[in-house]
């Protein structure tokens, strides 16, 4: 078996890198969305992870989709656990759908005391929405710096054919 590298993703945050397990929600922790990491960030401030198009910005400001330039990977970064109920509060977002982004690039700055007080969980799981069956994650947990590079990697593993 061999595989490739896909893509590299940089660090969204300043703060901590865990587990998707971790995330205080089923439907993320399971991987139901798919599979991904979560982020706890110390300072609330949020940047693109690749280079991409922003594909969507909820209504309420607490996720974003991002399209991967390189290749066509949707990151899906939801912000905090239960923040669709702030209807928008705690958030502002610098970008909009269509942009073009840099890794990097400042994506949205949350009001980490506000949503601690009003919300479930700071902990924000990142999600890649479309990966194929053959493309694995490989994740550097821990702390973290904002735009460090190469933090995760996806992969992608060929299975040789027999016969």
């Amino acid at each position: 078996m061999e595989n490739a590298l896909v893509e590299k993703i940089d660090s969204l945050t300043n703060g901590e890198i865990l587990d998707i397990e971790e995330v205080p929600d089923s439907v993320f922790s399971s991987k139901l969305m798919g599979d991904g990491f979560a982020i706890k960030s110390s300072d609330g401030l949020i940047y693109s992870p690749v280079d991409g198009t922003i594909g969507v910005i909820f209504p309420t400001k607490h996720a974003i989709i991002i399209k991967s330039k390189k290749s066509g990977v949707e990151i899906l970064i939801h912000l905090g656990i239960e923040t669709v109920n702030l209807e928008g509060n705690g958030f502002e977002v610098f970008v909009n759908v269509g942009d073009e982004v840099k890794a990097g690039e400042k994506l949205v700055k949350m009001d980490l005391e506000y949503i601690e007080k009003n919300c479930l969980s700071t902990i924000s799981p990142v999600v890649f929405t479309n990966l194929e069956q053959n493309q694995k994650l490989s994740i550097k947990k821990g702390i973290t710096t904002a735009k460090e590079e190469n933090r995760v990697s996806i992969l992608r593993y060929d299975i040789e054919k027999i016969g």
